[in-house]
């Protein structure tokens, strides 16, 4: 962690993963997000992965380095503690990240009579603010299709719309409280879970694919779309996935494996010029049959070690528990992690965010809060309430604390 947004005030009211992600972002940056969650928790308190005591694993994974404050929201004296908290003044505070519906008492207009310059990043799932997923997002875009199996479509496990969001969410608060900075103005930006990947499909191609060639983009398996890349299997059973975009790459692979000689061969047979990417993908299926060989003939361990002195780029295929139990770089030998003591879970190793600014000190990331964790600190701290005030919000059940 490195707290070059120190100072930066967040009030985040979200569930799930794309605003939580965002938050999260901004706090192991070193911003103060304060997380607000019913009492007991919200939607996504007890998600799985969990552990063998039903803490979601997911959650905490997502609210590292965050302040929690529990309170009870559905009632109005909740609703007016948190938009105090939200519109608070201060040049630093005065920003609020949400998915929650943007209306009643969390409408912009609402937050905005208490303070005018109010930054308020609200993230729907389409632009028309109905609700949406990141599954039912992908199935939209085409994509299941290109993994297609037995012509089932097959979805990717990786949420990447919910972190793409995620990212410009951070992005966009940053954006906007520079331009308060600049101007004196507040924003209420608006982002659609579908608009970023659509807006992603039309950045890699994928819409004008279709508009110039009227087709669109067809399954081609592991090999690598406009280039070379395949997976390969060694004499154990292990699997390599090897790569060549650049034509250092492309070298590479041509010299590791042996093949000059049959690569030219083929090249001429086919008039082709393997220099080019697009000719590298269409001659695909020879090329992979002309190194297939190579790898077959060895072990993983040898293979291993020949990619990697010629410089090859290549990933070998691994199981999750494979990269976590034997991966160096998943481990604390990499500078991204760290053991950290996660209250009500145990110790856990840790990311950290993944830039890495020279000129800061790097502090282990923090752990993310129990739910209600700081909820009489920043009732103290950040609404000035007293000592006896805080006692009877806990008498009402309106507030709570961590649980013992």
């Amino acid at each position: 962690m490195q707290a070059i947004l120190k100072g930066m005030r967040v009030v985040e009211g979200s569930a799930f993963i794309a605003a939580p992600s965002g938050g999260m972002t901004l706090a192991q940056l070193g911003a103060d997000v304060i997380r607000f969650d019913l009492i007991g928790g919200g939607l996504d308190y007890r998600r799985w992965p969990v552990d063998g005591k039903g803490n979601s694993l997911y959650w905490h994974g997502l609210n590292k380095g965050k302040r929690s404050i529990a309170i009870d929201f559905r009632r109005p004296e909740g609703q007016e503690l948190l938009a105090e908290l939200i519109a608070r003044p201060g040049e630093d505070a005065g920003i609020f990240l949400s998915n929650f519906p943007a209306r009643g008492w969390l409408a912009d207009e609402s937050l905005r009579a208490r303070r005018e310059d109010l930054i308020y990043l609200s993230l729907s799932g389409d632009r028309h603010g109905g609700s949406a997923l990141d599954y039912t997002v992908n199935c939209r875009l085409g994509l299941p299709w290109l993994s297609a199996v037995d012509e089932r479509p097959v979805n990717n496990p990786l949420p990447a719309w919910d972190l793409l969001a995620g990212q410009q969410i951070a992005l966009g608060l940053l954006a906007a409280e520079r331009h308060r900075r600049l101007t004196g103005a507040g924003q209420f930006v608006r982002i659609a879970l579908a608009d970023v990947a659509l807006a992603v499909m039309g950045h890699l191609g994928y819409i004008a694919e279709v508009e110039t060639t009227g087709t669109g983009r067809q399954p081609v398996g592991n090999h690598v779309f406009g280039s070379f890349g395949y997976d390969f299997a060694c004499r154990c059973g292990r699997r390599v996935m090897i790569v060549g975009v650049s034509p250092r790459q492309w070298r590479a692979i041509v010299t590791v494996t042996g093949t000059g000689d049959e690569v030219s061969a083929l090249e001429k047979e086919l008039q082709m010029d393997f220099d080019r990417e697009g000719d590298r993908f269409r001659a695909r299926e020879r090329l992979a049959a002309l190194f297939a060989p190579w790898f077959a003939q060895r072990d993983f361990t040898e293979a291993s070690a020949e990619l990697d002195r010629m410089e090859v780029c290549w990933g070998p295929y691994q199981t999750v528990a494979e990269l976590v139990e034997q991966d160096a770089e998943c481990s604390d030998a990499n500078p991204l992690f760290s053991r950290v003591e996660q209250p009500g879970i145990g110790n856990l190793l840790t990311p950290s965010q993944a830039l890495q600014f020279g000129g800061l000190e790097t502090d282990p990331p923090a752990p993310a809060p129990l739910l209600g964790q700081h909820t009489d600190e920043i009732l103290t701290e950040e609404l000035g309430l007293s000592a006896g005030e805080i006692a009877k919000l806990h008498d009402r059940g309106l507030v709570a604390g961590a649980a013992a």
